[in-house]
């Protein structure tokens, strides 16, 4: 069943998974209302924090702050991702068997998800 189109039993549609904007974990979303940001309590929380010190600073609003090994962990999970989308289209150029480009995209679709979290 396709998670962007699944019909559910009361007759509305799934909203496609998404990312905590805090954690980047998955978050799990109701079919009615408005679509949650953070995955539980403590990741809001934590956003609030960080909203409510980056106000007392000089950063612009809506800044993010990372730690250094934050920042370097990001950067690493995005360096990643772009090693598996070339893997993805030297097998395509050089076209490979379906099998081979099956889990070349597993690779990249596991290693986007990845990148997605900030912490």
């Amino acid at each position: 069943m396709d998670v962007q189109s699944a019909a559910t039993s009361s007759g509305g549609t799934r909203r496609r998974p998404y990312a905590c904007a805090w954690c980047g974990r998955p978050v799990v979303d109701s079919e009615t209302g408005r679509r949650r940001k953070y995955c539980k309590q403590a990741c809001r929380q934590r956003a609030y924090e960080q909203r409510a010190q980056t106000e007392r600073t000089s950063l612009p609003p809506g800044s993010v702050v990372l730690s250094t090994a934050e920042a370097e962990q990001l950067s690493d999970r995005l360096f990643e991702l772009r090693c598996a989308a070339e893997d993805v289209a030297t097998a395509v150029g050089e076209r490979a068997e379906h099998q081979e480009l099956d889990a070349l995209c597993r690779t990249l679709l596991r290693l986007a998800v990845d990148a997605e979290r900030l912490r």
